[in-house]
């Protein structure tokens, strides 16, 4: 899995590629904290590289929606792929995550 962190205004965008699953997890917890350590409020995940998510990638993205909370927090995700949509709809988190077609539709509304 690869990590590409660019700073977008106040916030972050973390282009994923690769598979998300129990082995790089972690590696993709440690890029998103920190990105919050550092006083980002704003993180937008693409994942339009992303072709697998398994339940320890669930597990990240979840631990960064509740951390992301605050008034003024912003936490999505964009440019899913049908399979990876498909993993996060079945689980339910359609509801928990901000999910987004493209960067800029996310962009434009934070």
């Amino acid at each position: 899995m690869e990590i590409t962190t660019a700073a977008r205004g106040d916030g972050a965008v973390l282009s994923i590629a690769g598979r998300i699953d129990t082995v790089s997890a972690p590696a993709l917890e440690q890029a998103i904290n920190r990105s919050i350590e550092s006083g980002t409020r704003k993180v937008l995940l693409d994942l339009s590289g992303v072709s697998y998510i398994s339940s320890g990638g669930l597990r990240v993205l979840l631990a960064t929606a509740k951390r992301l909370r605050d008034p003024g927090d912003r936490f999505g995700l964009c440019c899913l792929s049908a399979d990876v949509l498909k993993v996060i709809t079945l689980t339910g988190f359609t509801s928990i995550f901000s999910i987004y077609q493209t960067e800029g539709e996310a962009l434009a509304g934070w």
